[in-house]
């Protein structure tokens, strides 16, 4: 049973063979050549559609040149030739195009735009020229032709020329290369050529096809070209071809192959426009597409003989399935209860993570609550450390100002009581810079005296640098004023007085020296002559709560001090000095130099 059915599907699959064969090899080749044929005929279109449109953007130049007022002056005075030339000249280079030049009543030129080349047209005779014949009757004419000067192929547009008295006096000619347009066509798979009404060949992609004509040379053509000089010298030659068909499609033969053709006649040229197509890559592909269906029906043969063949073996192998099956589903079963216990003590061991998380967080909680308050109480005391020094200068102000009232030196005791509203000014915006160490800043800017703050925020270290023995040694120039915040500023300068006091305490120099560079930026340098900044901790010396002091200081008073320079555009370094002590640098910029900006 098995045996008689691989003998049918093999007659079958023979029959499908020998159809193929015979019927599929026309449908195939007329479906490629089908494809061809519509590929050919866009590539024609659109080389006809680019052709009309290169043409026609210069259609109406010539007429618009003609009606212009210097021109129809010229053609009824020509005297002043340079002028014209010129001007010819500078509209052919802007309109990109060939050549333009004005053609006299008797047919010679009188002016042109290649006045200055070897090759110019001026006094050329071109009175033969259909061109110069039918604008001097007065109508617009367009004409193709080889330069019988230049030896350039071109399309001459022409239109006539009036003078002021009406005549017709002149000829005004366009000329446009068509080199770039036939240029474009070469390096396809289709080929284009053109010819015009007596059938020559004036453009094509392939070269060797120029100037050879399609149609028989009779004396009547021949006539007719050889009267317009249309391809001056050039030989023409007849072109070895002809025509038939194949599958209902027009083809062209020559050199010893075949191509699809497809033509369109150009309106208002008078031109045929070709293209080809070569068929033999058409033909081969029909010819592969057609192998490959007689492979397909091959493959689907030996396919059907194998499924024949086997369908035996694929039963047996089924009984072998399902009995696998069985086996294989019971070892499934087994191995979903062991998974369901190992489920249980997965869920068991999420369950008892989880509390361990939360625990953890309420511990994290706890930390950072603790932080918290250890952060409150530096910042706290570093606020008492701050203000400590202003608070023991109005306090020095106060007491000094009681002796003056008891003295009645007014003005002096009112001078103090300044003194001590500033210091009081002073305290609360250090409480508010400690506040805006978390926020941006918003002191208000302003121009400062920078020599003047240096003085003022001396006497408000006073106290500290009286305690200390410290000597203040200024040596401050002319200087810029600057742009910051003058509470913010002395601030700072406290700070570093401050610290160079500490510095100094107890040494046996204990000059603090304070000198300035002008310029932009402004440079301000505090030195003292203690023992300096060691170089692993000067890169630190900026942080919070990073301090030198043993037993005292929070380590805000430098990190605040930074933090005011930035805020003020400016910057504070710390340096050590080659022959000992420390030197803090602030820079502020030019307040002249930020308004400029």
């Amino acid at each position: 049973m098995e045996r008689q059915r691989l003998i049918q599907w093999c007659a079958i699959w023979a029959a499908a063979i020998v159809v193929l064969m015979t019927l599929g090899s026309r449908v195939v080749t007329r479906s490629y050549l089908a494809e061809g044929s519509e590929r050919t005929q866009a590539a024609l279109r659109l080389t006809t559609d680019g052709l009309i449109g290169h043409l026609r953007r210069y259609e109406a130049l010539p007429r618009l040149l003609a009606e212009d007022e210097d021109v129809r002056a010229f053609i009824a005075d020509p005297s002043d030739a340079d002028a014209m030339n010129d001007w010819l000249k500078s509209t052919n280079e802007l309109l990109e195009s060939s050549d333009i030049y004005i053609i006299g009543a008797d047919g010679i030129t009188i002016a042109a735009s290649n006045f200055d080349l070897p090759e110019t047209f001026i006094g050329e005779d071109f009175s033969y020229r259909p061109y110069f014949t039918e604008a001097l009757a007065g109508r617009d004419s367009r004409f193709y032709a080889l330069g019988t000067t230049s030896g350039v192929r071109g399309y001459y547009y022409s239109a006539p020329i009036r003078a002021p008295d009406g005549r017709n006096a002149g000829v005004m000619v366009f000329k446009i290369g068509l080199d770039a347009i036939e240029g474009s066509w070469r390096g396809t798979d289709i080929g284009i050529f053109v010819t015009d009404p007596e059938g020559i060949v004036f453009l094509a992609s392939d070269p060797g096809l120029v100037y050879a004509t399609t149609l028989p040379m009779e004396p009547e053509r021949t006539e007719r070209t050889a009267a317009s000089r249309r391809y001056s010298d050039a030989e023409l030659m007849p072109l070895d071809h002809r025509r038939g068909e194949r599958s209902g499609f027009a083809t062209f033969h020559t050199g010893g192959r075949e191509y699809l053709e497809r033509s369109a006649t150009m309106p208002g040229a008078d031109w045929a426009v070709h293209a080809l197509l070569d068929t033999g890559p058409l033909l081969a592909q029909a010819r592969l597409a057609l192998l490959a269906g007689v492979l397909l029906l091959a493959v689907t043969g030996t396919v059907g003989g194998l499924i024949l063949q086997r369908r035996a073996q694929l039963a047996e192998r089924l009984a072998l399935q399902a009995e696998a099956q069985e086996l294989l589903e019971q070892r499934v079963e087994e191995r979903t209860a062991d998974l369901a216990r190992v489920n249980s003590r997965i869920k068991t061991e999420v369950t008892e993570r989880r509390l361990a998380e939360k625990e953890l967080r309420r511990t994290q909680a706890d930390l950072v609550q603790a932080g918290k308050l250890a952060a409150l109480g530096r910042i706290s005391a570093a606020l008492s450390h701050e203000i400590n020094q202003p608070l023991a200068a109005a306090r020095n102000y106060a007491d000094s100002a009681a002796i003056l009232i008891d003295r009645q030196d007014y003005p002096r005791a009112r001078e103090n009581v300044v003194q001590i509203l500033s210091l009081i000014d002073r305290i609360a915006a250090i409480g508010h810079h400690l506040r805006a160490m978390a926020r941006k800043p918003n002191q208000r800017l302003e121009d400062l005296d920078l020599a003047a703050t240096v003085r003022e925020a001396v006497a408000i270290a006073g106290p500290r640098l009286a305690a200390a023995r410290a000597e203040v040694v200024l040596d401050l120039p002319d200087l810029p004023t600057v742009r910051g915040a003058a509470v913010g500023l002395q601030q700072v300068l406290v700070n570093l007085l401050t610290n160079a006091a500490d510095a100094v305490e107890g040494t046996g120099d204990r000059r603090i020296e304070i000198d300035a560079t002008p310029g932009d930026p402004v440079v301000l340098r505090v030195r003292d002559h203690g023992p300096g900044v060691p170089t692993g901790i000067a890169d630190r010396i900026f942080d919070p709560f990073f301090s030198t002091k043993q037993g005292s200081g929070l380590g805000l008073g430098l990190s605040i001090s930074y933090n005011i320079m930035k805020d003020f555009g400016g910057d504070l370094r710390v340096t050590s000095h080659p022959d000992g002590g420390a030197v803090f640098e602030v820079v502020m910029r030019s307040a002249l130099r930020m308004a400029a900006e």
